[in-house]
């Protein structure tokens, strides 16, 4: 789901920018009006926060790997889920922080100006609590399978 996201963000962006560039050059017009703040507002805060699920599950997030690589297995295994609960921890009071400013900005009508026109933020910032949902499912995943591993010695 993140990777279908970030992906029709960035194909969006792409398609804005063609269309501003060849209405502003060829057509000598504004095709898009406020096409540069739907793509500042909008689309690159989408592609990052759906990015990030996909960057941690390929394991392209930083890792705590330099003391793990001289200790024994298990030992390495348990500082790798200390980490992840840390992590868990973190993603957990982002995703709690993130949710109530959503949900004060559905309940107050907060907008934001695109071109000439407001929109409302909600929709949009609706998609960051659920990129750190998706965040905590894959660490909860993670966390998982290192403490079976764990406790199976």
């Amino acid at each position: 789901m993140a990777g279908i996201g970030a992906g029709l963000c960035i194909l969006a962006v792409m398609l804005i920018t063609v269309a501003g560039v060849f209405g502003r050059y060829v057509l000598h017009t504004d095709l898009i009006p406020g096409g540069y703040n739907l793509i500042e507002r909008v689309l690159f805060p989408l592609i990052v926060f759906w990015a990030m699920p996909l960057a941690h599950r390929e394991g392209l997030f930083p890792r705590f790997e330099l003391l793990s690589e001289h200790l024994p297995r298990l030992a390495a295994r348990a500082l790798g889920a200390a980490v992840l609960a840390v992590e868990i921890a973190v993603y957990l009071a982002i995703l709690y922080f993130s949710s109530t400013f959503v949900m004060k900005a559905v309940d107050t009508g907060r907008t934001m100006q695109i071109g000439t026109d407001t929109w409302l933020l909600w929709p949009i910032a609706v998609m960051m609590p659920l990129a750190f949902l998706l965040m905590l499912l894959e660490m909860l995943r993670l966390f998982w399978v290192d403490a079976v591993a764990i406790f199976r010695g």
